[in-house]
């Protein structure tokens, strides 16, 4: 993809690519460096930091659906505005953590923030790009990855010095490009509220194929711990690659979504090519979790090619993953209703936030390479499930979302 497609072709849009861009940096760094933050500068316990970052995330997934529904009725530009000062907020917070209360406390309102912002950018996302929102999407995704890629510098520089100053300068700065990011959201023009529909207020919760979906793409969400969490500690406890090799996995991935994320999603656009993307992924996180656990025991040179290989296969995964996640969410869900919707989709990212950082730390930590094993079977699984389920969804949803398109207009 040519950096100029990263642009688009609306002010409004850019606006929000912008944005996206500058707390992509700070989440590129935190993403990176965070968990070692916990560990080897706090030297708290990983069973602790996982335990924290679950609660955290089963917490965040009642903001989803009503935050939705609040950016339907209110528009969606400054509830998103308060999720990003909300989150720098949280952000910050993580420094004042010395022990597990700290940061569970600190998590769970970071999380919160992050579900909230998920479901208040959905409309202003239906808004800003009425014809393909889920290709927006994407590209909104590709930039998100540039922009951790470029956090993950400083992050390295954080992981080689490892002393808590550094990791607390690191964080800090973090924080300021969620307030950074809120200040460019202003410069969006208003978002009027979506017109309030007859019937049942929480209808996306009465949907049960989209449920199913969500929980589905939830399940699935687990995948983004594996490169956050599981494959750094993986490196530090179990193999002989150097700590460097910590940022250039990271690196590696979220250059290759930079790439072609929006590339991606442009060739799924329909919910059963979004059922086909999800298939393959979990056949392909099966692979890199395959070949991340051979890591172990190989000497360091052996060790990191094997490392970076199976990363970039499981980028693979990710970008099918995400543009199926983007097309189901979007295209099955009624206009009058894409706050709700949104809100309710990025409940499965919350649940993953729950279930994925004990799960990996679990599985691929506690249980070694056999827990590798069984992650990549367990998600495998859940992509066969995933084509089913959108076939079902697309036969008793996008008929009603047509409907109401239809009478909208």
């Amino acid at each position: 993809m040519r950096p100029r497609s990263w642009i688009p072709p609306t002010g409004p849009q850019r606006v929000l690519v912008a944005a996206t861009f500058v707390n992509a940096v700070g989440r590129g760094a935190y993403l990176t460096a965070g968990v070692l933050y916990f560990t080897q500068a706090l030297h708290l316990p990983a069973h602790q930091v996982g335990a924290a970052l679950s609660v955290a995330g089963l917490l965040s997934l009642a903001a989803g659906p009503p935050s939705g529904h609040l950016a339907d009725r209110i528009g969606g530009r400054g509830l998103y505005i308060v999720t990003l000062l909300c989150g720098g907020l949280a952000t910050a917070a993580f420094v004042m953590a010395t022990e597990f209360w700290g940061l569970l406390a600190a998590a769970c309102a970071s999380a919160c923030a992050s579900t909230a912002g998920l479901a208040a950018r959905g409309p202003l996302i239906a808004h800003h790009s009425p014809d393909r929102p889920q290709e927006f999407r994407g590209r909104l995704r590709s930039v998100s990855n540039i922009g951790i890629s470029i956090g993950t510098l400083p992050a390295g520089w954080a992981v080689q010095v490892g002393t808590r100053p550094a990791y607390v300068a690191l964080i800090l700065a973090a924080a300021a490009t969620f307030l950074c990011a809120a200040a460019i959201v202003a410069f969006l023009p208003p978002t009027p509220p979506v017109p309030a529909h007859n019937g049942p207020r929480w209808i996306a919760l009465r949907d049960i194929p989209y449920v199913t979906l969500t929980v589905l793409d939830g399940l699935m969400a687990v995948q983004f711990k594996v490169l956050t969490i599981a494959v750094p500690l993986w490196i530090v406890a179990a193999t002989s690659a150097p700590h460097w090799l910590i940022s250039a996995t990271m690196l590696v991935n979220t250059a290759i979504v930079g790439l072609f994320q929006a590339r991606t999603a442009r060739g799924v656009d329909t919910p059963a090519a979004a059922g086909r993307a999800m298939r393959r992924a979990g056949t392909t996180f099966l692979i890199s979790c395959t070949m991340i656990a051979l890591a172990a025991g190989m000497p360091p040179w052996a060790a990191a090619a094997m490392l970076l290989a199976g990363v970039v296969v499981h980028t693979v995964g990710e970008l099918w993953h995400a543009a199926g996640g983007f097309e189901l969410s979007f295209a099955l869900a009624p206009p009058h209703a894409i706050g709700q919707y949104q809100g309710l989709f990025s409940m499965g990212m919350g649940g993953s936030e729950f279930v994925g950082p004990a799960l990996v730390t679990a599985l691929c930590i506690e249980w070694g390479q056999g827990g590798w094993i069984v992650l990549g079977i367990a998600l495998a699984a859940v992509g066969l499930l995933v084509p089913p389920a959108a076939r079902l969804a697309g036969r008793r949803v996008a008929p009603a979302a047509e409907s109401s398109l239809q009478a909208a207009r």
